[in-house]
């Protein structure tokens, strides 16, 4: 990850960026500026969308752009073509290796540890739609997506082992704690590949659908839902709740009062139970990253880059 600060500049339309490798598209389609729900395509569909570092500095910057903007509020992620993603392009590969650790963490031609953390770090849920097969980084960038949709029939794996490689895009951190232990051990340690209803896979995907046509449809409806129905500023803090928690109950406890009390004291609490009072849909407008609790981010900070610039348009 870049070691100096860069700036963000939040454009009026998403659909005029340069992105190498992967496109944006508003959601509805047809509109000039950024709507509540963004679609982000993995756009190599000739190489099966096989990742690159252009293709990671995209996504990477995509994200950013993304949590600083409050026109967006649900990401869609997903593939053009066949395959949702063939995992890193071994055509380019890895280098060889030499150098500094630091140096291949920060820019590799496979930086697939940068997305996830974008992705993360996003106040933004993504909801991953695999239409097609995924393996490797195809399937550890989607890990920190909120919601995973697929397609029966495809085929997903963590193949790193069987390329005499090691995982990476911090899945060791997420896989585990969306599997449990002994199904990750199990998708690691033989680096095959299954049908999405293997046992192996738990719930990592939380709806298998029998037509890839569907997969984005399904995620869309989600997306559009979510966008209309839930506090942007709620998912935020209740996701950073979840992957950031405390070690015990009692801290949990103490924890969660702590930001339930912040929450009451916003616009949207106040809007959400207006709404369902009335029966209407509510208008949440409360930005998370202007409105989070106090003492957020409640834990240690692990610096791996300086804080970007935001730089907004005068007008949206």
């Amino acid at each position: 990850m870049p070691t100096s600060s860069c700036s963000i500049e939040i454009p009026v339309s998403y659909e005029t960026l340069n992105l190498p490798h992967v496109k944006i598209s508003h959601h509805p389609g047809g509109t000039s500026t950024a709507t509540p729900v963004m679609i982000l395509t993995l756009n190599r569909p000739e190489k099966y969308n096989a990742f690159t570092s252009e293709m990671a500095n995209s996504l990477t910057e995509a994200y950013n752009i993304f949590n600083v903007d409050s026109r967006v509020k649900v990401v869609v992620l997903t593939g053009a073509g066949r395959m949702f993603c063939a995992g890193s392009d071994l055509d380019v590969g890895f280098g060889d290796g030499q150098g500094s650790a630091v140096e291949f963490r920060d820019m590799s031609v496979v930086p697939g540890g940068r997305v996830a953390l974008a992705m993360h770090r996003c106040h933004k849920p993504t909801i991953a739609a695999l239409q097609g097969s995924a393996v490797g980084v195809g399937m550890t960038m989607t890990l920190p997506a909120a919601v995973r949709i697929c397609h029966e029939k495809s085929k997903y794996g963590f193949v790193f082992t069987r390329r005499g490689l090691t995982i990476e895009s911090c899945a060791s951190y997420f896989l585990p704690r969306l599997v449990g232990y002994s199904r990750a051990m199990h998708l690691i340690t033989t680096g095959a590949v299954y049908p999405p209803s293997r046992k192996y896979f738990g719930d990592l995907f939380t709806e298998v659908l029998p037509d890839s046509g569907q997969v984005l449809i399904r995620a869309l409806e989600m997306a559009e839902d979510m966008a209309k129905n839930v506090s942007p500023l709620a998912s935020s803090m209740s996701r950073a709740l979840m992957w950031r928690g405390p070690g015990s109950p009692e801290e949990a406890h103490l924890l969660e009062s702590r930001i339930f009390h912040h929450m009451i004291g916003q616009k949207d609490y106040k809007e959400g139970v207006n709404a369902f009072l009335e029966k209407r849909s509510p208008r949440f407008e409360v930005d998370p990253g202007e409105k989070s609790a106090p003492s957020y981010p409640w834990w240690p900070s692990t610096d791996i880059a300086l804080g970007p610039i935001v730089l907004k348009p005068s007008k949206l």
